[in-house]
């Protein structure tokens, strides 16, 4: 069964597609003019077809259904027969997901080529590295769902609410750190490493601001204290200087730390996606934390690679990026 659907709306459209065990339903929706081809319970022949044409359009596709995972190169792995998702991007990387954890089980990076086949009763998906030399294969035994997409704005990536946000729009507005502040320098050089913002306050007295985008604990005050102490050996045993640190929030720990050491505290975020310096009121002492994703894991090298002659094949090649990503 074919369905063909063609709309035009600026929102995502939903619609269920129904099939019953055995029966190649296909179904191809255009959102604003965006085609998405979406094939349930396809045969493996019927599978490669979709395949050839996804990697002729170089579309973002993903293959769901039971397969096993071979790696071969730097090192060898095996994944036995499960439930998996597979994506393959058209800049060369694919990857492997199981239902636990972000990354993926078994990967390649952009610059692989894309191949597939029907062999031995099994749809073989292959991604192929020159160098190193290194082999993926992902045997299917069913396909369950195949899905192919035009995805574009991959390089739009904009990070806000950064420590780089905070100190430019302290900058714009100095005043939120407190009533005549005069920011002089940023990423100003010490012995004990550069200062956030360094400036006078409306006596003229030399401050070090330490800016931290998250709360904070005692390593924070710890380090605003070195900064500090290496401004007073380069201005002087007399030198009243006076050390702030600014972050959304800090621990018991810290504020004792930095009372101890007659250093400052000000509260305050950084500006969100749409807000500008005029919107840095100070926050909340207690305000929750901003979260950080924990660091992604070293890859697992994923095994004894199908170097049979392919029945009928498919392959998609991206020109290796300039710089490699894993």
């Amino acid at each position: 069964m074919y369905d063909q659907w063609w709309f035009s709306c600026s929102v995502p459209y939903s619609r269920g597609v129904r099939s019953r065990a055995g029966c190649f339903c296909l179904s191809r929706r255009y959102v604003s003019a965006v085609p998405v081809t979406t094939v349930h319970q396809p045969t493996h022949r019927e599978a490669l077809w979709e395949l050839e044409a996804a990697f002729e359009r170089g579309d973002l596709i993903t293959v769901f259904g039971r397969c096993t995972v071979d790696y071969d190169g730097r090192a060898a792995s095996s994944l036995g027969l499960g439930r998996r998702l597979l994506v393959l991007k058209p800049d060369g990387a694919a990857l492997v997901h199981t239902d636990e954890n972000q990354q993926p089980v078994n990967w390649q990076p952009p610059g692989s080529e894309h191949h597939a086949a029907v062999r031995d009763g099994q749809l073989r998906v292959r991604s192929v590295r020159t160098s190193p030399d290194e082999t993926l294969d992902i045997h299917f035994e069913t396909v369950e769902q195949l899905s192919a997409m035009a995805v574009s704005g991959r390089r739009e990536l904009s990070v806000t609410g950064s420590e780089a946000d905070l100190r430019n729009a302290l900058l714009d507005r100095p005043a939120a750190i407190e009533a005549g502040f005069e920011p002089l320098a940023t990423e100003r050089p010490t012995d004990a490493g550069p200062i956030d913002i360094f400036g006078r306050d409306s006596e003229g007295r030399p401050v070090v601001v330490e800016l931290k985008r998250r709360r904070v604990g005692p390593s924070a005050a710890s380090q605003l204290r070195r900064y500090v102490a290496a401004i007073e050996r380069e201005e002087g045993d007399n030198a009243a200087v006076r050390g702030i640190l600014v972050a959304p929030s800090v621990t018991d720990r810290a504020r004792r730390l930095l009372a101890e050491h007659d250093l400052e505290f000000v509260a305050v975020a950084p500006p969100a996606a749409d807000d500008d310096a005029d919107s840095l009121p100070p926050i909340d002492d207690d305000a929750d934390s901003l979260s950080t994703a924990p660091p992604a894991s070293d890859r697992e090298e994923p095994s004894a690679v199908d170097t049979d002659d392919e029945e009928s094949t498919a392959s998609s090649t991206a020109e290796p990026p300039s710089e490699e990503s894993n």
